[in-house]
């Protein structure tokens, strides 16, 4: 057996080695292929082995030989808790036993799986990756009856079989296909290993690659993918056994079974493609053993990799491929000319080299390129001169990128044929040059932008001066004339034009110096830079339309400012002369009072001359006239007016009897965009004392600009002295202080144009007025306008006093009446003359425009908005704002906001969403809640929304587009145009229809209705659904005819709504149809019955409904005889007895045939029954319910097993109609003879047809009426009527409907007693409609003629219920309006500040019922002009105020306190300053010679720096020597330093002087700090004056308080405004009197400085001699002073931390030398600082006084605001009490 086994290993050997293809003789790597030897994969690797099963592992196992059968020792134990030892553990049986050893244990040891486990599998996981190739197994015991060999290749994730082996492949694996393999890699199943012989020693093979297949290409990667494994598994599924474990299963039988294996060999080796002939321990892998594979391949031939499957880096000229015999197929190195150490392979490069070479290198260096490095980068070229390995072999072209082609590309190598030559540059086509860096002659400007390099000089012939075309080659600049410009002489200099051959070249612009915006002007035309509307070449002219203003341009009239005191005077112009005044008249202003001119359009910032035009009214001068100037805020410093002092807002003047005007002694300076006010004071006229009664005739004020201001005249250029002396000499501005046109010289004409233009950058516009002017144009100079006849004013916009209507024709003459006007002029715009106290009209014959109630005319109450009321009522006409109202209380519609006259709001447009004129508009109104402050939009029909931006219910469009509207639905008014969903509202699609109609248009009537839809008459299908097809009926109700409204009818069944029966038919009520009447033919009058009962008309003797029974009150069978009924009358409830047997119907408590005895459970003496004891009632009651309970159930049961609910009743309904029937005829025969009873049922069923008719008609005028119930009360109510009477008719037919259905289902006598009843109300019905029907107005005919009547109130009062309705509406919108617009805004404005329209949340300002965050009143704030926030201004300037004298006082304080400690200081200084003077004095000369050399170096070095040949080395020699100078580092040099230092201090001179004048300033000092005293004083009146104005803020703030409530309360609010104003002046006069006693003190402070200024002056004088003294030493001391500031502090300061050991004592003494210079200058500094706050002390006071007249200004407006607010609300007063 061992030889044989020998046999086999040798074979596999030899197997493997032609598989591997190895040589026939080995050699080594270097002569061809070589290959690593294969080797057992478990040598060394015992530890990776395990096994699923092994027996003995955890306990001794014992177990027994089947072989063994002829030993006597069959079993044995596996005890394999110890690894095996021949000696000491023979019986262990691990895995590891299997690896193949050359020890001497023969058949000793082997592995052995547990008895009887048939799942065992063997697994190796190897470190790496590997090629198996075949496999041996050697069992001790049978081999398996079944098994696999499985493989993994990434380390055990996944599994993949190589073979089955069983002994029955069909039963062991049936899915897997049965051998032998027809290809390398299939997977099949064999046999010939698995039978049950041999019993030991028997073997597995399996070889990888089957010698008996061919395989083309070994190394394929299939083929590797076969080979290559990380881990193999032997999986063993099935044991051989003899049979008998099947029939005992005893443990005794299980041991002879298991696994067992002597050997195991894996064979493989490490592949390595040819390239490796032996093989390293891979990473990771276990300890090397004797004849152990290694994984790692030792790589030959210049490959890499686990297997040399890849060239080693840099060996990349041939393609890789694995070694072939003699042929190694090594790796070639690649070839980079030593450029690079980094290559790959290309196949395309190898195939187009013809397979030689495949090579590119990778990152060449040395500026070389290609793919072997063997060419030069661009713009670098080959040395000729140097090998192609130098690495300096490519050197870089010199050629200028700009003038060169390809940016500097040269020729990279010599090549004659192509001539090229190495490193020559390529030139462009204008350049020249060896490196292409110089432009040929003739050109310019080399760029390598320009293709060509350089452009062709573009000299302009007629702006050179030299000849020729040549320019610089660089620049291109050519030589120019003197007057032009550019780098081709093509461009006149600025300020100049018109390019030409002249000698100067080009001429001046002389633009005008107003006109245009600066002197330049366009080269070509000369066209100056015209400011707006100005034109000509030198803008020297003005626009058509517009115009220049004349010099007083800006006249205020008189008549149009606010008089204090006064009237105005209109005057009718003269005829045939011009006026002496302009306007429309003068303002009579009285003596102490003033007139106030509101100045808003200043049209630039300068200053201006004020003239005064006035008409004297006495032969004396006025005396006193002031001019004042308010100004919204104090003057900024650094605006235009930034100089301008309070005195200067204040003018004094007289005005001459004998003149018309008078010029102000010195300008005003105004600025643009701000808004003045003029107040113009007329104090007393005369020196005499006298009561002031004379007066003056104001004409206007006139704001000339003053030439002097602008830059035109004052630039100090030759051109503007020129125009100064101009506007002087001709005196331009002389010509405009008097009323009348006044020739101007044309001088001051041009010079007046170009200052109009700079004032307003430009020309003004005319804007003449289209109906009173003939033209458009106006005059070039002042703008005056050609007007129509009696038209006057710049713009011609108004008519001239005397005339009124303006207009396209001009104005008219007033003609007022002379009795009833008071003078002759009238009313510009309507005509109206002044009329007399009574006189009206327009020419006084009524009420004057204003007033109504004639004879009593009274004024109108508009708010402001109108003139006019009609005469009768007192209603505004023609309200303006945007008004409506009878007082223009309320805005018109499409606006919004509170025009009451002192709310301070006006009417807005409507933002719904845009306003009025705008196409988007669709809003009739608006109004502004009150608590939200939001706007809410009142939309126009068809519109709704917040800003009525969508379309409403019952219209559809889009107005969000542009051009989108909202169109009414075309519905034909059948749907509720509030309903939003009742129509599309994109497409207009009727979705939601009324009045019963449907589709998309709503044009047709719904399912069940019937009518015109368009006209609104769909009225529901009245269809009886008793007589109606079932078919055509639904739940609710029934179709019918669209159009007609008939009904589908059951048979026998007719009328338009199948309500009633044919002819001789009736029971409409079955819903079957109508059934024949049958009355009988002998005993009924006629064929024809009642439709509903169907009774017939019974012949006298007969009833019963078809006649064929007894009359009513008798019973028995007609057809034999009929008996009257004999019942006690005292005893029955009714006169009919049972019309068979004849019983009677009695009463309770009453019983018998005949009721005429008690009934039971009853007691006494008929008829007097009385009922029994209550217990006898409670058990006969029980017995008697169940009794009838019991008969009721078999009745019912009976019934509705024959029948059903109504039969059981049927037969005796018949009898009861007949006997009914016979009734009726004894009655009839008794009471009237039988035609009457057939006339009066005939007529009974006539009327009752009628009713039936008329039932319906009012059903419909029913609907009818309920539509029209919101229209008209009137109407409404009688529809009512005439509806509640129709619905009793029903009521009764309905309650007829129960009767009848109870009589079917109640018992015989209930039925009989309901029938008589009925019959009964029957008759009275019968006559009731008979009466109704017959009287000539009863019920019926009124009820049609009210319907008539009632139809035409619709048709007529449709249209003016709807305009009423409207009306009403709009009435209740209006007074929603005017409710929300009682607000307290205008208050609020006037005292807050607070905006109207603003909401507390987003108000600024607050105002009435806002509060903070900490739920306080907000009222005011910055930025904010009511009367809270001025008053909190003023507030905070006066606590500035005090704070600032408080400061001063301190400052002051503290002066005191360091002068008394300079004091002391002093006289320790004064012996040490005596001895560093002397000392300075030595060290003078030295610090003198020290910086005249230090300057003449700096000189020197300056010289030479500043030198044209000073080359960069030079410069660098002097600046190394500049450096090399040091300043003194030593100590020894410090500390003499620091000597000289202390020597200056004792030598400074005139120590006592100095002293002296300390002394002197000490007691200024002291007087200094007394002045502070009184100055704090005062400053305490001032702060008096601040808490009384804080006291006035905390009123206006109580002010607001009450404001909140001004409208229930105006009275109140009226006093407390009184006496808040009241204590405001006198707050105010307090304040002015400490005001006066500030002043008074800070006169004494001016006198007290002015003293101390003459003290200062004297101490000056006596310093004079010190300072001259010491003049030059602290000159010195400054320059050393700088110095040690400069640089040389870090340097001293360094040395000073390293000597300050060595010389403490000197440093000291220096820092003391410093402090006493340093306190004996600033004692100098501290004397002049005094003088400075002294001025500063002064200018305090003074801003302090200009505050305080700030402040008293503001009080005066507060004052004049709460006199506003008290008119206010007194006027608003006067409107509530006025308020209808």
């Amino acid at each position: 057996m061992r030889s044989l086994r020998a046999a086999l290993l040798l074979l596999l050997a030899a197997l493997g080695g032609a598989l591997g293809q190895a040589p026939d003789a080995p050699q080594g790597c270097a002569q061809g292929s070589c290959y690593p030897a294969t080797g057992d994969l478990l040598v060394g690797r015992a530890q990776r082995l395990r096994a699923s099963s092994t027996c003995g592992l955890r306990r001794p196992q014992p177990y027994c030989i089947v072989s063994h059968l002829q030993d006597e020792k069959k079993c044995f134990v596996c005890d394999s808790r110890r690894p095996y030892d021949a000696r000491s553990n023979a019986g262990s049986h691990r895995i590891e036993n299997v690896v193949t050893t050359f020890a001497p244990r023969p058949k000793k040891a082997w592995w052995q799986a547990e008895n009887g486990v048939e799942h065992v599998s063997i697994q190796l996981d190897l470190e790496a990756e590997f090629h198996f190739t075949h496999l041996i197994m050697t069992f001790k015991t049978f081999r398996p009856a079944a098994m696999l060999v499985e493989r993994s290749a990434d380390f055990g994730r996944t599994w993949r079989p190589y073979r089955y082996f069983a002994y029955d492949c069909a039963a062991a694996f049936p899915r897997v296909p049965r051998g032998p393999p027809r290809r390398v890699d299939d997977v099949v199943c064999e046999s010939r290993y698995s039978d049950i012989e041999p019993s030991t020693e028997g073997e597995v093979i399996y070889r990888v690659l089957d010698p008996a297949i061919p395989i083309a290409d070994p190394y394929s990667a299939d083929i590797q993918n076969l080979l290559r494994v990380t881990n193999l598994r032997v999986n063993l599924t099935k044991l051989h056994t003899l049979g008998d474990n099947l029939l005992d299963s005893r443990r005794e039988i299980r041991e002879k079974y298991y696994y067992a294996l002597y050997e195991l060999v894996l064979r493989g080796n490490c592949f390595c493609y040819g390239h490796a002939s032996e093989c390293a321990p891979a990473p990771g892998a276990p300890a090397a053993a004797d004849g152990m594979v290694h994984g790692r391949c030792v790589c030959k031939h210049h490959t890499q990799g686990l297997n040399c499957e890849r060239c080693q880096d840099f060996y990349h000229d041939l393609p890789w491929r694995p070694a072939q015999g003699t042929s190694s197929n090594a790796c070639r190195k690649c070839d980079c000319n030593e450029h690079s150490r980094r290559c790959h392979f290309d196949m395309a490069v190898y195939l187009a080299t013809g397979n030689a070479s495949g090579a590119v290198c990778d990152g060449c260096q040395h500026n070389t390129m290609g793919r072997r490095c063997h060419l030069c980068k661009p713009f670098y070229y080959k040395d000729p001169s140097k090998d192609l390995r130098d690495p300096a072999v490519c050197r870089a072209c010199d050629c200028d990128p700009e003038g060169s082609l390809d940016g500097g590309l040269c020729d990279a190598a010599d090549d004659p044929a192509r001539g090229l030559l190495a490193g020559q540059c390529r030139c462009k086509e204008h350049v020249q040059g060896p490196r292409c860096d110089r432009c040929k002659p003739g050109f310019f400007g080399l760029s390598a932008a320009n293709p060509q390099g350089c452009q062709r000089c573009r000299c302009d012939p007629r702006g050179t001066v030299a000849e020729g075309s040549r320019c610089d080659p660089v620049s291109g600049d050519c030589l120019c004339k003197r007057l032009v410009t550019g780098r081709n002489c093509d461009q006149c200099l600025p300020e100049h034009w018109a390019l030409s051959h002249d000698l100067p070249g080009c001429r001046p612009c002389n633009c005008d110096v107003g006109g245009a915006r600066d002197n330049l002007c366009a080269m070509e035309t000369g066209q100056c830079r015209c400011r707006s509307h100005m034109v000509g070449r030198q803008c020297g002219q003005v626009e058509p339309g517009f115009y220049r203003i004349n010099l007083d341009h800006y006249t205020y009239e008189a008549e149009d400012a606010r008089l204090q005191q006064g009237s105005v005077v209109e005057r009718e112009p003269p005829a045939g002369r011009p006026a002496s005044w302009t306007g429309t008249g003068f303002a009579r202003v009285l003596e102490g009072s003033s007139v106030e001119f509101h100045v808003s359009n200043v049209p630039f910032s300068m200053e201006y001359d004020v003239v005064i035009r006035y008409e004297p009214q006495h032969p004396e001068p006025w005396k006193e006239v002031r001019l004042r100037v308010l100004r919204p805020s104090p003057v900024s410093a650094s605006s235009p007016c930034g100089n301008t002092i309070p005195a200067d807002d204040q003018l004094s003047t007289s005005l001459p009897s004998g003149a018309r005007y008078v010029v102000l002694p010195q300008p005003v300076c105004l600025e643009q965009g701000v808004s003045y006010t003029l107040r113009l004071e007329l104090g007393c006229a005369t020196a005499r004392q006298e009561p002031p009664t004379a007066s003056v005739l104001i004409d206007s004020l006139v704001l000339l600009p003053r030439y002097s201001s602008l830059e035109m005249f004052t630039v100090g250029d030759p051109s503007a002295m020129g125009r100064r002396e101009t506007f002087e000499r001709y005196r331009c501005a002389q010509h405009f202080h008097a009323v009348g046109p006044s020739p101007v010289a044309e001088p001051c004409s041009s010079l007046l144009s170009s200052l109009s233009a700079i004032l307003h950058d430009g020309a003004l516009p005319c804007l003449c007025d289209p109906q009173g002017s003939l033209s458009a144009e106006c005059r070039p100079q002042g703008g005056q306008c050609q007007c129509k006849a009696n038209v006057v004013g710049r713009r011609c916009h108004r008519c001239s006093p005397g005339t009124f209507g303006f207009g396209p024709g001009g104005c008219r003459a007033c003609q007022c009446s002379s009795q009833g006007s008071v003078s002759g002029i009238c009313d510009g715009a309507t005509g109206q003359c002044a009329c007399r106290e009574g006189a009206h009209g327009l020419r006084c014959d009524r009420c004057q425009p204003g007033h109504w109630g004639f004879p009593a005319c009274r004024p109108c109450q508009c708010n402001g908005h109108a003139e006019d009321c009609d005469p009768r009522t007192g209603s505004c006409l023609r309200c303006r704002d945007h008004t409506d109202g009878e007082r223009c209380q309320r805005c018109a519609a499409g606006h919004f906001g509170n025009p009451a006259l002192g709310s301070g709001q006006h009417c807005r447009p409507c933002p719904c969403p845009e306003g009025p004129s705008s196409s988007r508009h669709f809003a009739a109104s608006c109004h502004q809640d009150g608590q939200s402050q939001q706007i809410v939009c009142h939309c126009s029909p068809g519109y709704t929304g917040p800003r009525c931006d969508e379309c409403a219910p019952g219209y559809y469009g889009d107005p969000l587009q542009l051009g989108g509207r909202c169109l009414p639905c075309q519905c034909h008014d059948n749907i509720d145009v509030t309903d939003p969903e009742a129509c599309d509202r994109r497409t207009g699609r009727c979705l939601r229809c009324l009045y019963n109609t449907a589709g998309p248009r709503c044009a047709e009537c719904q399912p069940g209705y019937y009518g015109d839809a368009t006209r609104h008459s769909c009225r529901r299908c009245s269809c009886n659904t008793l007589g109606t097809d079932p078919s055509t009926c639904g739940p609710q109700q029934c179709q019918c005819d669209g159009r007609s409204g008939q009904c589908r009818c059951l048979p026998h069944v007719e009328g338009q709504s199948c309500d009633r029966c044919s002819p001789n038919f009736w029971n409409l009520g079955s819903g079957q149809g109508c059934e024949p009447c049958a009355c009988h033919p002998q005993h009924a009058l006629s064929p024809a019955c009642n439709q509903f009962t169907g009774q017939c008309s019974c012949r006298p003797g007969f009833g019963g409904r078809t006649c064929a029974d007894c009359q009513e009150n008798h019973w028995g069978d007609p057809q034999q005889q009929c008996r009257a009924c004999d019942c006690d009358p005292r005893g029955v409830a009714g006169t009919q007895c049972h019309r068979g047997s004849g019983h009677c119907d009695c009463r309770p408590g009453v019983s018998g045939v005949r009721c005429d005895q008690c009934a039971r459970g009853f007691a006494g003496a008929f008829p007097t029954c009385q009922p029994c004891h209550p217990c006898f009632g409670d058990w006969d009651r029980v017995v008697q319910d169940l009794a009838a309970r019991t008969r009721a159930l078999a009745q019912r049961a009976s019934l509705l097993q024959h029948a059903g609910a109504a039969g059981a009743f049927e037969g005796t309904f018949r009898r009861l109609q007949e006997s009914l029937a016979t009734a009726q005829a004894v009655v009839a025969a008794r009471n009237a003879t039988a035609a009457a009873a057939t006339h009066l049922m005939r007529t009974v069923d006539g009327l009752r047809q009628q009713i039936g008719e008329a039932t319906e008609r009012l059903t419909r005028l029913e609907g009818e009426l309920t539509a029209a119930q919101d229209a008209n009360f009137n109407a409404s109510h009688a529809l009512s009527t005439v509806d509640r009477g129709a619905r009793a008719l029903n009521h009764s037919l309905q309650e007829l409907g129960q009767r009848l259905h109870a009589l079917k289902t109640s018992n015989f006598l209930g039925a009989y007693d309901s029938i008589r009843q009925s019959h009964a109300e029957s008759r009275d019905a019968e006559h009731r409609v008979d009466a109704a029907t017959r009287a000539p107005h009863g019920p019926v005919s009124a009820s049609a003629s009210t319907r008539h009547h009632t139809e035409q109130l619709l048709a007529g009062r449709r249209d003016d219920f709807n305009r009423h309705n409207a009306a009403s509406r709009r009435a209740l919108t209006e007074l929603a309006a005017r409710a929300q617009a009682l607000s307290l805004h205008p208050l609020n404005e006037k005292v807050c500040g607070a905006m109207a329209d603003v909401p507390c949340s987003e108000s600024p300002c607050g105002g009435a019922g806002c509060r903070d965050e900490d739920g306080g009143r907000r009222c005011g704030g910055l930025s904010c002009g009511g009367a809270v926030s001025t008053a909190d201004s003023a507030l905070d300037r006066a606590r500035h105020a005090r704070e600032e004298l408080q400061r001063a006082a301190s400052d002051v304080a503290q002066l005191s306190h360091k002068v008394a400690e300079a004091k002391g200081k002093a006289d320790e200084a004064r012996l040490r300053a005596q001895a560093a003077l002397d000392k300075a004095n030595q060290t003078r000369a030295r610090v003198e010679r020290s910086n005249k050399e230090l300057r003449e170096l700096i000189s020197h070095v300056k010289a030479f720096l500043s030198q044209e040949g000073a080359d960069p080395e030079s410069i660098e020699v002097v600046a190394s020597r500049v450096l090399e100078l040091s300043l003194p580092a030593s100590p020894a040099q410090i500390h003499r330093l620091a000597e000289e230092i202390k020597a200056r201090v004792r030598g400074l001179a005139s120590v006592d002087a100095i002293l002296e004048q300390t002394a002197g300033d000490v007691r200024q000092a002291g007087q200094l700090l007394q002045d502070a005293q009184r100055a704090r004083s005062r400053a305490e009146g001032v702060r008096s004056t601040a808490k009384a104005v804080r006291q006035a803020l905390e009123e206006a703030q109580q002010a607001q308080g009450t404001a909140e409530h001004a409208i229930r309360s105006a009275t109140s609010d009226i006093q407390h405004s009184e006496r808040a104003l009241g204590a405001i002046q006198a707050q105010a006069a307090n304040a002015e009197q400490q005001l006066a006693s500030a002043m008074e003190r800070v006169g004494l402070l001016d006198r007290q400085v002015d003293a101390l200024k003459v003290k200062r002056a004297n101490n000056s004088l006596a310093a004079a001699r010190a300072e001259d003294t010491a003049g030059g030493a602290q000159a010195r001391a400054d320059e050393a002073k700088q110095l040690l500031e400069g640089h040389l502090r870090d340097r001293y300061r360094t040395a000073q931390e390293l000597v300050q050991h060595r010389a403490q004592g000197a440093l000291q003494a220096g820092s003391r030398a410093d402090q006493l210079r340093a306190e004996a200058a600033g004692l100098l500094h501290e004397a002049q600082s005094k003088l400075q706050r002294l001025r500063a002390l002064e200018e305090a006071y003074e801003q302090n006084e200009r505050v305080l007249d700030a402040k008293a200004a503001q009080l005066d407006g507060l004052e004049a605001r709460m006199r506003d607010i008290l008119a206010t609300i007194n006027q608003q007063v006067q409107i509530y009490n006025t308020c209808q």
